[in-house]
Parts: structure tokens; sequence; C-alpha cells
């Protein structure tokens, strides 16, 4: 027993200070990267040639692939946008890639028979594997691809009818592998989670994709609204399926191999945001574990490769563990409670928790550094200060209420764990806030799957009573945090809780 006493007493509380530092520390480096990387945007985003080159005199083949998996909503709005895009016909491929169970392969099927009367060159490639997901899909339409260059959206994609006439024209340039444009929003303003996806999702592709591409470092094709070489893509080893996130993957490998990426921020392709927590949780939860399963696949690769500069192999390891860093947010909320009683009951540990404030140092860098996008961004309504402090506060409150969920993807990423790929729930406007959610793929989610929540907004909670009854008076350099992190988790609850309500059976 004096040998367990004496363990808790010693090795223990260096453990706590020890991970709460390192967390605290890690954090705020990726936060100073970030600055960093808006410090490039906003410095050099002017010397970035936004307009295509001139256009080419033959006009190369283009396949554009849509893979498409139980998007019973969604397949009729995309047919029709792809239909319309402005390319030479004879020039034009459409790929449907379709990996359906339902009748969603019965309604594509009529489409197709249609548009094909109507001239198109459309096809319909259908598997009943689903080997490698997506993937795999992907791969089995490139074996029967004619298109030199191919373009790939996501069933939920709205591309504008220019959008081959703004990109195409790009690859005239010999070594250009992949031309990624930005994602737009149909439903931002849905609900607080949609306008909160819509922040983080505009920091990617601004300040993240267009601060890397300036300074010629490493970015990655988003899965979908990017068209690729297809020259490039057979090159680089072609779509694999050993990771979550396949476009993370080849992208790596194209750029390796030597193939140039280009990053086209004026070019649009509006799409859907997820609506429900059930429809994000799954999405974040693919993100986030193939993220860091491309880090435990690519690392290596990349500090061997020596045709790549240390500063881009800097840069693409923070690139590679991104995703991880709901690890270190997640630990610092886990491990404050720790500290806050050894503060207080152990004057010898009292000097290192000024630590904690690296956490609000971290917070104020993303603030300075998120508003050089949001002030000059078009796409924002309404760009006032008071307006981005609003956005930003719901932002970094929901990203903590989502750190439990997603440190546990990015735990299985780096075991290597094997999971399915779970696709997003797409709506297509099927959902009210009065009424009920008319989706059929919505699964039955019930309080108890966001079991995760619960406990850390208890345990946030409990936080707020240790500040107010712990110590000779109030700690209100910490109660803060605790309110913050719990407000996170709790608003992931809330809207959990009402759209399972909404479900219908």
């Amino acid at each position: 027993m004096t040998l367990l006493s004496s363990f808790v007493s010693t090795v223990v509380p260096w453990l706590v200070v020890g991970f709460y530092g390192l967390a605290l520390v890690w954090m705020l480096i990726f936060c100073g990267m970030q600055a960093r990387l808006a410090w490039f945007y906003a410095r050099d985003k002017k010397n970035s040639p936004q307009t295509p080159p001139s256009s080419p005199k033959s006009w190369p083949r283009v396949t554009i692939q849509l893979p498409i998996y139980n998007e019973l909503y969604v397949v009729e709005r995309l047919l029709e946008a792809v239909t319309q895009i402005d390319y030479p016909h004879p020039k034009l491929e459409i790929q449907v890639l379709d990996d359906s169970t339902d009748e969603t392969a019965t309604v594509l099927q009529q489409q197709i028979a249609h548009y094909q009367k109507m001239g198109h060159d459309i096809h319909y490639l259908h598997r009943s594997d689903r080997v490698d997901f997506k993937a795999g899909a992907l791969r089995a339409g490139l074996a029967h691809a004619t298109g030199e260059l191919i373009a790939i959206f996501d069933a939920d994609f709205l591309p504008p009818k220019d959008w081959l006439q703004k990109t195409v024209p790009f690859f005239e340039e010999a070594q250009l592998g992949l031309l990624q444009t930005r994602w737009g929003h149909l439903n931002a303003d849905y609900s607080l989670l949609t306008r909160v996806q819509a922040f983080a999702l505009d920091i990617h592709f601004t300040i993240e994709q267009k601060g890397r591409n300036l300074r010629h470092h490493f970015i990655n094709f988003n899965g979908t609204a990017g068209i690729w070489r297809k020259a490039c893509i057979e090159e680089a080893g072609n779509w694999q399926g050993d990771t979550l996130t396949e476009d993370l993957d080849l992208s790596y490998r194209a750029q390796l191999k030597g193939w140039r990426f280009r990053y086209l921020e004026s070019v649009v392709a509006p799409a859907e945001i997820p609506m429900t927590v059930e429809a994000i949780r799954s999405q974040q939860f693919r993100w986030n574990k193939g993220g860091a399963e491309n880090f435990q696949k690519l690392i290596a690769a990349l500090w061997r490769n020596p045709k790549t500069s240390i500063r881009t192999k800097i840069y693409g390891s923070f690139h590679l563990l991104s995703s991880s860093m709901f690890v270190p947010v997640f630990l610092i909320s886990l491990l404050s409670l720790p500290m806050l009683y050894l503060k207080n009951n152990h004057p010898a540990w009292a000097s290192w928790y000024p630590l904690t404030a690296f956490f609000w140092l971290g917070a104020l860098l993303l603030y300075v550094s998120y508003w050089q996008f949001y002030k000059h961004d078009p796409t924002q309504k309404q760009s006032s200060r008071g307006r981005y402090t609003q956005t930003f506060f719901w932002f970094y409150t929901v990203v903590m209420g989502f750190a439990a969920h997603n440190t546990r993807a990015v735990w299985q990423g780096h075991r290597r764990i094997k999971t399915p790929f779970v696709r997003t729930v797409k709506f297509n406007k099927t959902i009210s806030k009065k009424g009920g959610v008319v989706n059929k793929y919505l699964g039955q989610q019930t309080f108890t799957a966001l079991w995760l929540e619960v406990i850390m907004a208890l345990y946030m909670l409990a936080g707020v009573y240790t500040c107010l009854t712990l110590g000779k008076g109030i700690d209100y350099g910490v109660l803060p945090f605790y309110l913050l992190v719990f407000m996170g988790y709790a608003t992931v609850l809330y809207y959990g809780w009402s759209s399972s309500k909404r479900q219908k059976p």
C-alpha cells in the first residue's frame, strides 16, 4: 500500500503535468502553423493567377466520374447539373460509377437512358461487391475512361456550367497533375451546425489549401470538385483503398512522384453541408481516421524523398497530422481537472499551472489568422468584425464538442484498426426545421449514441463546480475554459437529440 501511495504521489503528478504540457505545446505549435499559412495567404494571394490561360487550340478529351452509393435524393439533381456543363460534346464522357444496393440504381439507369437519347456520351458502370469502396469504384471506372483528364464530383455537388472551361486550360502545363477548385455551400444558413461547418471548410479552402499552394508545398485533392490528369493517377499507383481518405493518399503519392498541383480559389462548385449530428459524425470520423491512416502510410516516404525540400516535408508532416489535433484538445480537457487539484492541493505543482495560458494564446492566434480570409472573402454576405467574432466563437466551441468523437477516430487510424467506409447522408432539402426528417438513410440515432459527449459534458460540469468550490476562491483563470468546452459538448448533444427526435422510422 505504501508503494502504491508513493507511486500516486510522485509518478502520477508527473504524468499528468507532462501530458498536459505536451498537449498544450502541440496545440500551440499547430495554431502557429495555421497563422503562418494565413500570413502566406494574405501576403501572396494577389500574385497567384486565378483566370485561365488562353483556350487550348484543341480541347483535350475529358471524362467526368460520378461515384454513387445509395444517393436516391440527389442523383437526379447531379445528372442534370453535369449534363449542362459547357464543353465540346465529342470531347466529353460521363461515367456514373454506381455501387448502389437500393432503388438508386433503377433511377440512375432511367435517367442515363434519357440523357443518352439526348446525345450525351454517358455510361453506367455498376459494381455489386464494393471492393475498396469509393477508391475501388474510381479505379474500376478509370480502366474504361477515354479522357486524358478525369474530373470527379460527389453526388451532392452542383458544378457550374463553365467549370471545365475555367479549369481545363491550366493543363497546358505538362507537369500539372491535379487542379482542385473550391467548395461552395448550398445550405450554409440552415442551422448553427451548418454555419460552423461552412466556416471550417472555408478556412481549409482559403488559408490551408491556398496558403500551402502559394509556397509550393503539398496540397490534397478533396475527393471531389477537382480534375486530374489520367497519366498522373496511373503513374502514382492508381486509387488505393487501404485508407478511408483515398484522395489524400493519392495526392501525396502523386506529388512525391514530381507532379505539380494547383488550387484554384476563384472557381467554386457548390455542395450540400451535412445537416444532422449523425451525418456530421460519419463524415468527421472518416476524414479524421483517414488522415491518421495516411500519416502512418506516407510519413516515411515523405521524409525519404530526396526531391522534396525540408520546408515542404515539415508542412507536409503537419498536414498529415492535422486531424490528430483533436487528440491534444481532448487531452487538455481530460487533464485540466487533475491539474486543478494539483494546483490547489500540492503547491509544488502550482508553478506548472500557467501553461494553461497556451490554450488561450492558441485561440487568439487562430482568431487573428482566420480573420485574414474572412474579411476579404467575397462569399461572406457580411464581413463585419462582430459577425466574424460570433462565428469564430461558435466554430471554436463546436470543435471542442466533437473532440472526443474525433479523437476516437484518430486513435483507430494510428492503430490501423480497419472499419468500413460510411458515406455521409445527403438530403437535398428533405429535412425541415419543424417537421420530420424524410430520409431513409438516417439510422435511428438515440441519445445513447452520444455517450462520449454525455460523459464529457458531465465532466466539464464537474470542472465548473470544482472551480467554484475548490481553494480559497473562484478560479477565474480556468472557469471560462470549462464553460467553453461544456457548451461545445452540450451543443452537440442538443442537436443530436433534436435530430433523433425528428427522425421518422
